[in-house]
């Protein structure tokens, strides 16, 4: 019995003395810049022991206490770090900061993909370059591809999202919001967009229910960022391009050093042989030039000074000679001709400056002062004469025939001034952000146009009494206001539930919310725009994500909106009008992220269901891509459907998606329920990239749309008349590559990294889309729309040079 009792006590103070020599490890990993390091590999292989870090960075193992314990801190592109604890006892706790491994991320390929914690969408950008794109804008061709978004204009970089306008979209490069054109009423006209391309590191965007730090337009928020070079050692690393086509040419060359980083591109346009395929026959001649440059400089942690320089000079001269079309259906077919005399003569010359200073006041605070300044002068000349003659085709039937007389001496020269004042603060769980923007706007507005038509020697419209042009506008506005706008958001991440040894077992929450203020002197009015957004991640389900958002987002007006119109004696007057009020538009969003693997490739499905409330609607009616509005505040209605997108690599190292939208749109306008003018029901666009088999040289880039005709009516006429609808927009586009070069690393004696030849066929399957109509009156005032087709099918033939 003694000996049973002396090998129990024996056991006891054993068990407590190995009791007392466990302990527990906890701590974060987090990045040089104090974001989490997920799936962060800890290990103690000593004692056989490894844990990984949560998607916040956190990680928890229990350990045997020793003279000295080392744990190894590592993960794929940083540099791996040990830490020895002496004597170990109770509860110890870590802070890991993990700085990057430069020299590995050359020979490493990260494949993994950010989770998506808000209602911004990161878009990659490595398929931009050599996708095939008629206008030559990549991040905006990338964006009409997504869900919620619709175009019908391949030549035009605007886009509508969910019912909205192309006003209704906001766009930021460096935090600072630029400005489009305000005359462009084609997209024969459009020249290159402000982004470019070349120069883009990160590309956000969101089709809705986006943060308070977005400005105020109700429809999305583009987010772009530009890169920053960094040299390794003392020697400055040097890349560049060159890019030809038929279409154009583009040069960028970028060189940074440990402090400086400097970027610069030139583009030119030219889109006549393109032009050449529309059915109005002529001479085209656009030329399009830009050049812009980055430069960024980091003399030391504490600083950093940005600017951003952008000039455009773009030019649309066209002397049209003929046109004819057939429309119609098979059994009933008309014929229409038409013979010119005149041309156009169109320019827009774009300035545009950014200059901004960052203090680091600690390793979690931020004050950043930017100031910007754009300028635009515009001119819309064109006098064009047209014979025509409109017949039925099956019995030669003259049904009209007649002249008519464009004219037009548009004048616009805008100037906006802003300087801005963000402040960023990391601490604990929360990421608050903040700023104050003043503003200052001057444009001047010159504009005459009128249109003559003569149907069998009749002017129309034909009274018998009095003689009126069918259309007859002048505008001499000048607009001085000053605008001030203020937010407040914070990014909140948070967990519940216990979390296991790997992190599993918690729910991982991401909470935004915040609120915008604005105010402009014009029309004396304040608006106040709170917003919130939820994004969960299950507990055990670290592959879906559910998301919520609500808010309330105006559209402020601008000049556009401002332009009121009264008729008398046939000549419409444009004026300002300064009771005009902000657009109003309530977001309910609920969306749904899934990430899984198939054949060993990762893939992910979104879908979002959304409704916005609309109010304070100004009516306008779109015209290829000219908008007018109708000056006042006269609608209600809403914009509500479904979202879904496949995205992932259907081919390994390649990025591809499958989207589809449905959407049903009503505004109430003079008592009458009406779809709104950019009511598309249903859209589905494919971007899909492949190589040949057994070659990784052979690339195929494919891009369909089949979207939804938007409705229309008559011109200068009332928007409760829209009763005709366009036929759909069906489009693809195919493009193949060949790599001659493949120096990536710089294993050839050559100062190439990469030689690309391709070829494109555009509008591949050679289908007439409609984007406008022109309408032919005859003497009974009777009217016949005549489609206006956009290109046909082209070849373009483009060779890339990367060094």
């Amino acid at each position: 019995m003694k000996q049973k009792f002396f090998i129990i006590i024996i056991c006891l103070i054993a068990t407590l003395k190995m009791m007392a020599q466990e302990f527990t490890l906890q701590g974060r990993v987090t990045d040089d810049d104090n974001n989490p390091v997920e799936l962060a590999t800890v290990s103690v292989v000593s004692q056989g022991k490894v844990a990984f870090t949560s998607l916040k960075g956190e990680f928890s193992m229990n350990l045997h206490s020793a003279d000295s314990v080392a744990v190894k801190f590592s993960m794929i592109g940083y540099k791996t770090k040990v830490r020895v604890l002496r004597k170990p006892r109770g509860k110890q706790t870590l802070q890991v900061v993990l700085h990057t491994d430069a020299t590995m991320l050359g020979d490493v390929n990260v494949t993994g993909e950010k989770i998506q914690s808000d209602q911004t969408q990161e878009i990659k950008i490595k398929d931009i370059k050599m996708a095939p794109s008629a206008n030559g804008n990549g991040v905006e061709g990338i964006i009409q591809q997504q869900a919620g978004v619709s175009t019908h204009s391949e030549l035009s970089s605007q886009y509508n999202v969910r019912g909205g306008a192309f006003d209704e979209n906001s766009v930021y490069i460096n935090n600072v919001e630029v400005y489009r054109p305000f005359l462009v009423r084609s997209g024969q006209q459009e020249g290159l967009s402000v982004i470019n391309p070349y120069m883009v590191d990160q590309i956000g965007f969101s089709t809705g229910g986006y943060g308070a730090k977005y400005g105020d337009k109700m429809s999305s928020a583009l987010d772009i960022t530009y890169k920053t070079l960094k040299a390794k050692g003392k020697k400055p690393v040097v890349e560049g391009s060159l890019a030809a086509s038929l279409l154009g040419t583009d040069a960028y060359i970028g060189i940074g050093t440990r402090k400086l980083s400097w970027l610069n591109s030139v583009r030119y346009k030219t889109t006549s042989y393109l032009l050449g395929s529309l059915e109005t026959k002529g001479e085209y001649k656009p030329n399009y030039l830009d050049y812009q440059t980055y430069l960024s400089y980091q003399p030391n942690k504490r600083w950093k000074i940005d600017f951003i320089g952008y000039i455009s000079d773009n030019h649309y001269n066209f002397e049209p000679s003929d046109r004819e079309t057939s429309f119609g259906t098979m059994e009933n077919v008309k014929s229409f001709r038409v013979y010119f005399d005149g041309h156009e003569k169109d320019r827009f010359l774009t300035y545009f400056g950014t200059l901004g200073i960052t203090r680091n006041i600690t390793r979690n605070t931020s004050l950043s002062l930017l100031g910007s300044a754009f300028y635009t002068k515009e001119q819309e000349k064109y006098d064009i004469q047209g014979q025509y003659w409109l017949d039925q085709t099956e019995t030669s039937e003259n049904l009209g025939v007649g002249t008519y007389f464009e004219h037009a001496r548009n004048y616009l020269s805008a100037r906006v001034m802003s300087a801005k004042l963000m402040l960023r603060h990391k601490v604990q769980k929360h990421n608050v952000e903040a700023a104050v923007t003043l503003k200052r706007e001057h444009i001047e507005e010159n504009s005459i146009e009128y249109e003559m038509r003569d149907s069998a020697g009749y002017s129309v419209p034909h009274t018998g009494k009095d003689l009126y042009m069918i259309y007859s506008m002048k505008a001499r506005n000048e607009l001085n206001a000053n605008r001030m706008e203020t937010y407040i958001q914070d990014t909140y991440r948070f967990s519940s539930g216990i979390a296991d040894s790997t992190g599993n077992g918690q729910t991982h929450y991401t909470l935004n919310y915040g609120v915008r203020m604005s105010h402009w002197n014009f029309n004396r009015e304040t608006i106040l725009s709170p917003r919130i957004s939820l994004a969960i991640i299950p507990a055990n389900h670290e592959n879906t994500t559910l998301r919520l958002a609500a808010g309330l987002y105006y559209q402020a007006p601008f000049f556009k909106e401002l332009r009121d119109t009264t008729t008398v004696n046939g000549v419409t007057v444009a004026s300002l009008n300064e009771k005009i009020k902000s657009q109003r538009s309530i977001h309910f969003i609920a969306g749904y992220d899934y990430r899984f693997r198939m054949n060993d490739q990762r893939f992910k499905f979104s879908a979002e269901a959304y409704y916005k409330a609309l109010s304070n609607i100004v009516p306008y009616s779109v015209s290829n891509v000219k908008v007018v509005y109708y000056g006042q505040n006269e609608c209600s209605g809403h914009a509500a459907g479904l979202d879904f997108k496949l995205y992932g690599e259907f081919v390994p190292g390649t990025d591809s998606w499958l989207s589809l939208s449905l959407m049903d749109t009503k505004m109430k306008l003079n008592g009458k329920s009406i779809p709104l003018p950019t009511d598309q029901r249903y859209a589905v666009n494919l971007f899909f990239t492949d190589y040949f088999p057994g070659s990784r040289k052979w690339r195929m880039s494919l891009k369909l749309a089949f979207a939804d005709g938007l409705p229309f009516a008559a011109p200068h006429k009332e928007l409760e008349t829209n009763s005709f609808r366009a036929t759909a927009y069906r489009r693809a586009d195919i493009g193949m590559s060949y790599q001659l070069l493949d120096n990536s690393r710089h294993e050839k004696k050559t100062f190439l990294k990469n030689v690309t030849l391709g070829v494109d066929c555009l509008n591949l399957f050679g289908i007439d889309n409609v984007n406008s109509y022109y309408w032919v009156t005859d003497v009974t005032n009777q009217q016949y729309a005549v489609p206006n087709y956009l290109t046909g099918r082209q070849l373009n033939a483009r060779v890339l040079l990367e060094f």
